[in-house]
Formats: C-alpha cells, structure tokens, sequence
C-alpha cells in the first residue's frame, strides 16, 4: 500500500500540467481534461485489465478532437466521448484486442522510442527562450530523482519524482525566482465535476456528425491502451487482460464524458512514473484520481505554485526510462528488416504525432517483410521416372499470393512427356492466388498433350483446392485462361 500510495501522488502531480496542456490542445477549458483525467483513473482502477497502467487525458486524443471543437464545440465533443466509450466497450466484447498478435516486437521498440522521443520534445517548449534559473531547477531536479535512491535507507522508501517536485517547489516559493509554474498553465477548477448530459439534439444528424471522430479516438485510444500495457507486462513481468482492458477503457471514457471531461486512454509516460516509483496495483491508479481531484480543487493555491521545471525534470526521467537504449546496440545484430520496420516506426509517428499511423506502417512493414520471407522459402525439384515418359515434380514450402508467380515458373511445359506428377506432400496452399496458379500449371500442361496428376496434398490444402480449383471445368478453364 505505501509504494502505491506514494506512487499514485507522484502520478497525481505529473497529471496536472499534462491533463491542462491536452485540454489547451483540443481547444477546451483546462477543467475538461482535469475533469477526464480524474475520471478515468478512478473508473480505470476498478474495471481496468492492467493492474499499475495510469490513463488519464492524453495528447494523441487531444489532436484528434481540434476540428470537432472548432467546428461544433464542447457539447459535441462530449458526445463523441460517450460513443467512443460505447464502442471501445464493443471491442472488448468482440475480443479485438487479439489483433494486438499481429504487432511485432520490433513495431513495439518502434512505438516506444517514438513515445520516448514524443515526450522528450513536448518538454522542450519549457526549456526554450528561458532565464538560466529553469536550466539549474531542471538540471537540480534530474540530479535529485537519480541521486535520491543511491541515498542508504530513505532513498528506497521515497518515490524521487515526489521528492524533486517537493524540493524545487519549496525553494521556488522561497526565491520567488520569475519562471514558469502550473498557474501559468490554466485556471485550475474550484468545484467537483457534476453529471452532465450532453445539450445536443440526438439525431441521425449529430450521430454522423460524431461518429468519424469517435471511431477514430476507440482506435487510436486503444491502440495506445494496448501497447501501454504491453509495456507495462514487460516491466512489471506480469500478464494483464487486454479484452477487459478495452472495455475498461470504454466505461472509463463514459464515465468522463457525463462528468464533462474529454475521451482518454492509457498515458505510457505517467504509467512508467507509476511503476518506477513502486506502484503495482489498482490502489495506485485509484489514489491518483482522487488525489489529482482534492488537489487542483482543494489545494490549488499549492498546487499552482509546482514550478514547470519540476515537472519537466520528471518528464525528462520517464523519456529517457522508456527509451529502449538496447535497440541501437541490437542495429547490429538484428536483421536489417527487422531493423527497418523499427526505425519506420520510429519516423512515421515523429513526424506525424499520430500513433495509430506510426503501428500501421510498422505492422504493414513487417507483414511485407514477412511474406516475402515465407515466399522465398519454396523449393522445387524434378526427375525423370518411367524411363523418361514421366516427370516428377516435388514442391517443399507455402504457397502463396508472394510465392504463387515463383511456383508457377518452376515447370517446364515444353518437355516431351506423356504424364507430369507434382508430388505436394511437402507443400501448402494458402490462398486462391496460389490455388488459381496450380490450375494454371494443370492447364498449361494439358494443353501441350501431357497428363497431370496431383498427388499428397495435405488436408487443409485439398480443401481449398477442391473448393476453388477449376482445371476440371471447361467452361472455367476458358475463363481462367482467355488471352493467355
């Protein structure tokens, strides 16, 4: 309970400037992603699948609401935030989460090093066109969160984020030094949320209006949420359950959208904070919804008064903790496929700010890289049998859309025999590309005179041959074979 009592303040503090700076992105009033954040976490705690993962308010929601805001405002976005919660709730049902099968590790390094890269330069406003005060509070403040835990006894007991931000807060409003603090950021809230149902005629008309946006805020927010706990999993060693993370995630979002916050998922950064700093369990994410609320509403004289600089510190800890450092040794070991798909990752979602996009072209990148793996991996030899009146082709290895042009060249049409034999014991159909070339081959032999028997194909492909094939059929044969 003490690790993630303190954890869960760490968290509450760090949420602050981010929830205010998201909610300054999307184009509302700093209470609305204050109001989600805390929503969310409280929501997350119970009905979450990933026990120690923080969600809140994050960036990469944010950029996705701008138009919306612009063009129809606040009560539109709270619409969109209650859809989406209904279907990321539909996608825990439908088990979607599964397709999380499909990221490679390499996507994922890529995903994390842009995450890392991400933050780092979101911190870099803060340190530009600034007195030297904020460079020797910033550099004060990383000495303190790497310095405290070598400290015999205490050092391992206190969170160093909590101590940083305690420390430089204190010497801030003793020097009364002129630079940035969270009362810079926005006006912090003075009341508790209050349920509020969303004053937008529910129509054919808002539902179209909506819906582009909130299929794309379920996707991004839960492809984020996925790969955050993936992350999670492999600091903690521990397993989460994706499906009830995503409805998780549906209820929480639900939750902030009557309460008048904006659409959230899982924040890596502050779910590393959690970690790093002993949080474990539900009890962290819960303390750091309720301690975020009693504080920017209760004690917002204090907390306004948290210099940037604190927080940058902290934030500059998590982008250089989440950075996976191994990955530039492994460019040397690892494929350069697998290094390509790493760094496309890495690229595309810098560029774009958009994580959904990045995982994308990381995903297609390795499924291409993949297929033409798998589709080199064919081989086909031949013999002579029957004293030269047969041929015997053996085919080892899939066949497929990226190997069927390869296995059709692989015969010799133009030889005299009276009978072919393509012995496909060692092989495997995969698709109607690969089937519709085997009937090619048959035909293409047919028509010169020679016989064609197919012999050892396994059960799954004999299906999808007897399914699709048509070399038996004349009237498809034609079809199949017109102008060529």
């Amino acid at each position: 309970m003490k690790g993630d009592t303190l954890a869960g303040i760490v968290v509450a503090l760090a949420l602050i400037p981010e929830a205010i700076a998201f909610s300054i992105i999307a184009g509302v009033d700093p209470k609305v992603g204050l109001y989600a954040s805390f929503a969310i976490c409280v929501i997350i705690a119970f009905t979450g699948g990933r026990s120690g993962m923080i969600s809140g308010a994050t960036g990469a929601m944010a950029l996705l609401m701008v138009t919306l805001v612009r063009d129809h405002g606040l009560e539109y976005l709270l619409v969109a935030t209650l859809l989406t919660g209904v279907l990321q709730i539909l996608a825990g049902y439908l088990k979607l989460a599964e397709l999380m099968r499909f990221v490679s590790r390499s996507v994922v390094t890529g995903f994390v090093n842009a995450l890392a890269i991400l933050i780092f330069m979101a911190q870099l406003p803060e340190l530009t066109d600034v007195t030297w005060h904020v460079y020797a509070m910033t550099l004060a403040g990383l000495a303190i969160i790497y310095g405290f835990p070598l400290l015999p006894v205490i050092g391992k007991s206190i969170p160093s984020p909590l101590v940083c931000i305690v420390v430089l807060t204190a010497v801030y409003m003793i020097t009364g030094m002129d630079i940035r603090d969270v009362g810079d950021m926005g006006e912090l809230p003075d009341s508790l949320p209050v349920f509020l149902w969303p004053d937008v005629p529910l129509n054919l008309e808002t539902l179209m209006i909506v819906l582009p946006y909130s299929l794309m805020l379920t996707i991004v927010g839960l492809l984020e949420s996925m790969m955050t706990a993936t992350i999670v999993d492999d600091l903690t060693d521990t397993k989460s359950n994706k499906n009830r993370e995503c409805k998780g995630q549906g209820i929480a979002n639900i939750g902030a959208g009557l309460i008048g916050g904006m659409a959230g998922c899982a924040m890596i950064g502050q779910s590393v904070i959690n970690v790093k700093s002993g949080g474990r369990t539900r009890l962290s994410s819960l303390i750091a919804g309720v301690v975020l609320l009693l504080m920017v509403v209760f004690l917002s004289e204090w907390v306004s008064q948290i210099p940037m600089a604190a927080l940058v510190a902290v934030m500059i800890m998590v982008a250089i903790g989440t950075f996976s450092w191994s990955s530039i040794r492994d460019l040397k070991q690892h494929p350069m496929s697998t290094n390509v798909v790493m760094i496309a990752t890495v690229i595309v979602t810098v560029v774009t700010h958009n994580l959904a996009i990045g995982v994308f072209v990381g995903v297609l990148l390795a499924a291409m890289n993949f297929a033409n793996k798998v589709g080199n991996i064919l081989y086909i030899g031949s013999e002579e049998a029957d004293e030269g009146s047969r041929r015997i082709y053996r085919v080892v290895g899939q066949v497929f859309f990226a190997s069927s042009e390869r296995f059709g060249n692989a015969f010799d049409f133009k030889e005299t025999v009276e009978k072919v034999t393509i012995d496909l014991s060692r092989a495997h159909f995969w698709d109607i590309t690969a089937v519709q070339t085997l009937d090619r081959v048959v035909i293409k032999f047919r028509r010169e005179g020679t016989e064609v028997e197919l012999v050892g194909l396994n059960e799954a492909s004999a299906t999808i041959v007897d399914r699709y094939a048509v070399h038996d059929d004349p009237a498809a044969v034609e079809k199949l074979m017109g102008g060529h």
